[in-house]
């Protein structure tokens, strides 16, 4: 079998995947819709947060399976139908290391099914019909720019976008985009959308998130997947199972060299202050 081709002509065409992949015929289905993805000429497919895991934190009750280690059946079946469409991936899993500390995990696969990053969930709520930190514990690890799709990216997982630190860190690293795998209700939509444009224009870089599609278990999970350029325009908004949107790298350093994104990041500043801050948390 050949290697896979990367694109060198600095795109990225990425298909949004608005699909749960937990149910009985979940890791068929995952194998069809990404090849569905790579047949649309897809370079890399996005799912929304631990995709193939039922949306546990409905409720406070931990299951123990569903969490996994690094090679678990989950992890598995991602890399496998990444590998058999020849598509990079970026998936999840609820992560369960060797000492039983459990973390919402994204994980991303090349097209040959190799796992090449992942990131685990820095910010977990804790209210009704998301009850994270009963089920998970936060990450602790920043966001790191990925190259390993051709163009530079980054992972955040779904409440991160609101703590807007990591998608200007991931600018400040050279990202083009930020992917945001997500589980949101609808009727909060707008104030995610507003969320997503201010980080997009702030940071000079594409934000895509792709959200779990429908209602489970009581919770009001819908609403649309998205994907905003890197000067605040919406490029897809929609609760279609998939969409297909191509990232350009020139319109990054575009938007790079107009306002706001030509002014220095000041790194060394804001790096004292918050050391202030996380000194007097400690």
């Amino acid at each position: 079998m050949s290697a896979p081709i990367t694109r060198n002509d600095g795109k990225l065409a990425v298909a949004l995947v608005s699909e749960g992949f937990w149910e009985g015929d979940g890791r068929i289905r995952l194998k069809q819709r990404l090849a569905e993805a790579a047949e649309l000429g897809a370079d890399l497919a996005v799912l929304p947060e631990i995709p193939l895991n039922a949306w546990s934190p409905a409720t406070k009750g931990l299951r123990a399976d569903d969490a996994e280690p690094m090679g678990g059946p989950r992890t598995t079946a991602q890399a496998e139908a990444a590998a058999e469409a020849r598509i990079g991936l970026i998936g999840g899993i609820i992560h369960r290391a060797e000492d039983g500390r459990r973390t919402s995990r994204a994980l991303a696969f090349d097209a040959t099914g190799t796992i090449v990053a992942t990131y685990e969930k820095l910010h977990l709520p804790e209210e009704e019909g998301f009850w994270e930190t009963s089920h998970y514990e936060p990450g602790d690890e920043p966001p790191r720019r990925i190259d390993a799709f051709g163009i530079p990216i980054g992972i955040q997982l779904c409440s991160d976008v609101n703590r807007p630190e990591g998608t200007h860190l991931l600018g400040a690293q050279g990202a083009v985009a930020t992917f945001s795998p997500r589980a949101t209700e609808e009727a909060t939509y707008q104030r995610w959308k507003t969320v997503f444009i201010a980080n997009a224009m702030t940071s000079c870089c594409y934000v895509v998130s792709v959200n779990r599609p429908y209602p489970e278990n009581g919770v009001q999970i819908g609403g649309p997947s998205v994907a905003i350029g890197p000067r605040g325009e919406v490029l897809a908004e929609t609760t279609d199972r998939m969409a297909i949107v191509t990232l350009d790298m020139d319109a990054v350093r575009e938007a790079r060299r107009r306002y706001p994104g030509y002014l220095p990041v000041r790194a060394e500043i804001y790096a004292r202050g918050w050391s202030d801050i996380a000194g007097a948390d400690g």
